[in-house]
């Protein structure tokens, strides 16, 4: 083999592996940004084993008072920001189940330590629209909502601080 055969061979396999490292570090810059495109709108399964012991950051959510078993209960988390909380598309993530009557408990992951908001919905008749005078809402730490107070309270009330762990909150349903 001439010396020219051997750094065009030479060559041509430095190539194929500055493709290959390049591709790689493609896909890994994709991975390491994808978590910014994916931050919003994490529709989940109800995941007990993620609010296990050693399990987290997450919020257990023990729903009390959901008024009957029919229609959807939805609960949702968001960032407790003036900018975030209840804004449309701006929630983390969102579990959705048929209603049971009495108390329901979920497990929603949270994306690291910090203040969050859980809001819950009970869609009665499951429409999928809000009615004001059958669904029910409710929000963490209870905050006081009534047929004078439609509006949605401060991120400011509803705020949970999470940190490593799982953060057990427990949240009362509303009705109209």
């Amino acid at each position: 083999m001439t010396r020219t055969n051997y750094i065009a061979r030479n060559s041509a396999g430095t190539k194929k592996a500055v493709v290959a490292v390049l591709a790689i570090a493609g896909t890994m810059g994709l991975a390491v940004s994808s978590p910014a495109v994916a931050q919003y709108r994490n529709e989940i399964h109800n995941d007990m084993s993620r609010c296990t012991a050693g399990s987290g950051p997450a919020v257990m959510v023990t729903v009390d008072g959901v008024k009957a078993s029919k229609g959807n209960l939805r609960i949702q988390t968001y960032h407790a920001t003036a900018d975030e909380w209840l804004k449309k598309g701006k929630w983390l993530s969102r579990i959705e189940v048929p209603a049971k009557a009495g108390t329901m408990t979920f497990c929603l992951p949270v994306p690291a330590p910090g203040t969050y908001g859980v809001a819950v919905r009970h869609d009665l008749n499951g429409n999928g629209d809000t009615d004001i005078m059958s669904d029910g809402g409710a929000m963490s730490n209870n905050p006081s909502i009534n047929i004078f107070n439609l509006g949605k309270p401060s991120y400011s009330k509803v705020g949970v601080p999470v940190g490593k762990s799982v953060k057990s909150i427990r949240i009362e349903m509303k009705y109209m």
